[in-house]
């Protein structure tokens, strides 16, 4: 029987990108909010016990997606966000926290991803 249920998944996890369109790019998608994102950027500054954890939360999704903006070539000169040259991390925590809490009502429930995009482009324009 767990033999049968093993196989069962692994045949799942493997028949599934076969079942996607031809030429189609499976996407997985994330429902990050904003809002959800703001929570640790928040306690890392206002929890003396857990702070320190919820800044590493923060910050790494924070650096996974400016490495993805820079491995892609979407940041840097000639493009509209040109990022800080030191203390990448923390300069677009507080550049995210500002900008969100500036429309809060209509901000939180933005996508993680598109908050940062425009936080990003909004703080860190690249001088023309």
């Amino acid at each position: 029987m767990r033999f049968s249920l093993i196989s069962l998944i692994a045949a799942s996890l493997i028949a599934a990108p076969a079942a996607a369109a031809p030429g189609s790019v499976l996407l997985i998608h994330s429902n990050y909010t904003a809002e959800e994102l703001l929570s640790p950027c928040q306690e890392a500054d206002n929890d003396a016990r857990w702070g320190q954890a919820a800044e590493i939360e923060c910050e790494q999704y924070i650096i996974g997606f400016v490495d993805a903006l820079e491995v892609t070539g979407a940041v840097g000169e000639g493009k509209d966000i040109c990022l800080p040259e030191q203390n990448i991390p923390d300069e677009v925590r507080w550049a995210f926290m500002r900008w969100v809490h500036a429309d809060f009502t209509d901000r939180k429930a933005m996508m993680a991803g598109e908050a940062l995009m425009e936080t990003m482009k909004q703080d860190f324009p690249c001088k023309q």
